[in-house]
């Protein structure tokens, strides 16, 4: 009887380790289906990335600083013709 208690405890860790590794092989393909499904989001709402954005930034201060050089000036020579 002893050993049938034994095969019944072996059978059911075995079943139980077959059930784990199983759950773990699910988990991994849930997760790529997850991961190809973000992907494809992010690609379809034209996303930039974090580069592009500096980038861009950059830019667009630089361009910010320049026009305030040229109002600058252009409020300097306006204030020289009214004079």
């Amino acid at each position: 009887m002893n050993d049938a208690r034994t095969k019944i405890v072996d059978d059911v860790s075995n079943l139980l380790s077959g059930l784990g590794i199983a759950a773990q092989g699910v988990r991994e393909e849930v997760e790529q289906a997850i991961s190809a499904q973000m992907d494809r989001l992010i690609s379809d709402a034209s996303l930039v990335t974090r580069e592009e954005f500096e980038a861009v930034r950059d830019m667009a201060m630089a361009a910010r600083a320049e026009n305030q050089a040229l109002k600058a000036a252009l409020d300097a020579l306006v204030q020289q013709k009214n004079k």
